[in-house]
């Protein structure tokens, strides 16, 4: 039976931001600990896991202790010996962001070697959260074992999110992303793409489409479309729920990943999904005008109920 808990499997990096001149500020931040600090933001007591795998490095213990500082947890995550975590770097022309990776050999790559322990820490989770990032870091072999995992908490009672987000450079070829990422959508509950993306891995021509098709495997299904409205499919019916223009928005990183942060935390408080929406879309409003992945909880507890 599932638990009260929430966890979010992935890769943390160290984030480069707010460049000035020469120097930058250093940071935490990867697709899915943007949403699980979101979602942990917005969720009262329940316990959050970050799940992963961490090096020995000073970088790794530093990242680790910023998780424990704000009452993330790691859980049974492997810390591998010699490894290290990935690095970022965002370049900003006007709020509009460009990345720049380095994270071939990173730890999290790692995150299903121990199969034991990668279970175990799925285990007694309200909520398990996970990303097409998740799986395209993985070898094939990997991603079984993840999908394995998180087949057998949903079926313990276990709520299955997950969103596609797909990154070319992070697959072989197109395919190889098509087939993992429809093989997730087979175990997950609440689906939260976002509409060019799929566009540009699928072919959709638009969000309905998009909603449609995923509605073949997934029974809630949110598609995001940056400033416009949100479309949201659930038994069949289809929804629109406008999204919040900024006038001046600082820095777009994350945004979509705390609109699934707060939309998460609003289906597990017991709102439905029209609802859901439009206070993730408040958190994501609020995210674009802070530098950097995280806001501060205060800016998103705020943003998620007012």
């Amino acid at each position: 039976m599932a638990g009260n808990g929430v966890a979010s499997i992935g890769e943390c990096m160290l984030e480069l931001s707010g460049q000035t001149g020469p120097n930058w500020r250093m940071g935490f931040a990867g697709d899915t600990f943007n949403t699980l600090w979101a979602l942990h933001a917005l969720s009262g007591d329940r316990p959050a896991t970050y799940v992963s795998a961490f090096g020995d490095d000073p970088f790794s213990q530093g990242q680790i202790g910023f998780f424990a500082e704000n009452g993330i947890g790691i859980g049974s995550s492997p810390v591998i010996p010699g490894a290290r975590p990935g690095l970022y770097a965002i370049t900003l022309t006007g709020a509009e962001r460009s990345f720049t990776y380095w994270r071939g050999d990173a730890a999290a790559r790692q995150l299903a070697s121990d199969p034991t322990a990668l279970s175990k820490n799925l285990e007694n989770q309200a909520l398990v959260y996970f990303s097409g990032i998740t799986l395209a870091i993985l070898d094939d072999a990997a991603r079984k074992t993840l999908l394995a995992a998180v087949a057998k908490a949903r079926a313990a009672g276990s709520l299955i999110a997950f969103d596609p987000n797909y990154r070319p450079r992070l697959w072989r070829n197109r395919e190889s992303a098509q087939a993992a990422i429809v093989e997730a959508l087979g175990v997950t509950d609440i689906a939260l793409p976002t509409f060019p993306d799929e566009q540009m891995l699928f072919g959709d021509g638009t969000p309905r489409v998009t909603a449609e098709r995923l509605g073949q495997w997934v029974g809630e299904v949110v598609v995001k479309n940056g400033e416009q409205p949100a479309l949201i499919a659930e038994s069949g019916t289809l929804h629109d729920v406008p999204a919040i223009h900024v006038a001046a928005p600082v820095d777009t990183t994350g945004a979509g990943d705390s609109f699934n942060g707060g939309y998460l935390a609003a289906r597990l408080a017991g709102h439905g999904p029209r609802e859901a929406a439009s206070r993730a879309h408040r958190v994501a409003a609020a995210v674009v005008q802070v530098r950097g992945a995280l806001a501060p909880f205060e800016t998103l507890r705020a943003a998620f109920e007012n």
